[in-house]
């Protein structure tokens, strides 16, 4: 009798935590969302654009095999995928941003954009109509008509994918909590288990199942529960690929960052990291190759997004030269290792419970205690200082350090961790 007690228990706690999390998100999100103000939408993307005196020019091979210099690029829309190493991105484009004083369009009192609610202009913190932002690169729901909106006519649009079969396996773990349709799995192993017969567990009005099917393909703005030959899925990998000057790769991180330096002319000490919001490796499944093929025919349409993108990609990567990205991704690798030793404790990354400054403790927003992070070298040279605090704080402290009220993401994660059990 006990043992037929607890998936009812379970199921009971389940729905406890799902009807509070509802009502929690609701209140929060009419608390937080600005007055609708009733007068005319001014876009920035007609206006002239404005980018400040740069004297720094980029002198990179391909620039000096043209004859000539080329402007670093400040305008940069980065649409931050989930569970794509974007958090590791958002750290480079953060301190950019930073470094040249550039503007940030920021979520208002929170770490994204009212996500999974498709972007508004108005959720952007302090907005008035014609506004003009120098960077966005926070979780949305992606609109383009409404982005652009916010971005000079010059601005470059970057964005990033990562195998769906491996995406699926992290977004299953990191966001299982708050999605109901894992709650009932059968199963010790409720990811082996839903792939066995996704139909079975998957509903697509259930509370947060994007989560589970075609998640890059949702973010970007598109209908997740299409089949993969449906006419409007090749139209709006069309739309991306006119959209995007660049559709960076996880699995080939370095190397897309090479590529975005040359897009964006800019040099090699602007793209230096450490991998932020990682798994420590005992918490990764590892999916077996008929389990990846499963996960792959599960999430079709990311499947079909990702490999046109890989190979627009790979096609980059042979116009900017095999021989010379080799060199450059060495080069990147040695600065980066070179950093590493310069700034963190130990050189690697630890668990979250070793990590004794609690402005570089990575956030768990979902009762998750498996995401990895660091400890600052407390013999560091002052030249090197600021730059590691930096390199080695995640999103959400960089963003209260960046002027961000983060009320409601913080009060989110008080929440998920007393109703964790």
């Amino acid at each position: 009798m006990a043992r037929k007690g607890r998936p009812w228990r379970s199921m009971g706690k389940g729905l406890v935590l799902g009807g509070l999390l509802t009502s929690f998100l609701m209140m929060v999100y009419s608390l937080s969302m600005s007055p609708f103000r009733f007068h005319q939408q001014e876009s920035c993307a007609n206006q002239p654009t404005e980018t400040q005196a740069w004297t720094s020019y980029n002198t990179s091979q391909h620039a000096s095999e043209q004859g000539r210099s080329c402007t670093p690029k400040l305008n940069v829309m980065f649409m931050k995928t989930h569970k794509t190493a974007s958090s590791t991105l958002l750290n480079i484009l953060f301190r950019f941003g930073e470094k040249h004083h550039l503007k940030f369009a920021f979520p208002d009192n929170r770490n994204d954009f009212f996500y999974p609610a498709f972007f508004q202009r108005m959720q952007v913190k302090g907005y008035q109509p014609g506004m003009c932002f120098n960077i966005m690169c926070n979780h949305m729901r992606f609109n383009e008509g409404e982005v652009r909106s916010l971005l000079p006519a010059d601005a470059a649009y970057i964005t990033i994918l990562r195998d769906p079969a491996e995406l699926f396996e992290s977004a299953f773990h990191y966001f299982n909590r708050v999605v109901p349709l894992t709650w009932v799995i059968p199963s010790k192993n409720k990811l082996a288990e839903f792939l066995r017969d996704p139909k079975q567990y998957y509903s697509p009005s259930s509370y947060n199942s994007y989560y589970l099917k075609n998640l890059l393909f949702f973010d970007l703005g598109y209908d997740n529960t299409l089949e993969p030959e449906d006419p409007q899925v090749e139209q709006a990998i069309q739309a991306m690929d006119k959209r995007f000057q660049l559709v960076m790769i996880a699995e080939h991180f370095e190397e897309s960052l090479i590529l975005l330096k040359d897009i964006l002319c800019w040099q090699m000490e602007d793209l230096l990291f450490l991998r932020l919001n990682m798994r420590r490796g005992s918490s990764v499944f590892r999916l077996t190759p008929e389990q990846r093929m499963r996960a792959r025919e599960w999430n079709a349409v990311d499947w079909r997004l990702y490999r046109r993108f890989n190979t627009t990609f790979w096609a980059k990567v042979e116009a900017y030269g095999r021989e010379r990205m080799a060199r450059d991704v060495e080069e990147l690798r040695r600065q980066n290792s070179a950093m590493a030793a310069i700034c963190v404790e130990g050189g690697q990354p630890v668990e979250a419970g070793q990590i004794r400054d609690a402005a570089l403790q990575p956030w768990h927003p979902f009762g998750e205690r498996s995401i990895m992070g660091y400890n600052l070298r407390e013999d560091i040279e002052l030249q090197y200082r600021e730059l590691c605090r930096k390199m080695l704080t995640p999103e959400i402290q960089y963003m209260s350090e960046l002027g961000v009220n983060l009320w409601i993401t913080k009060l989110w994660g008080h929440v998920t961790d007393l109703l964790s059990w």
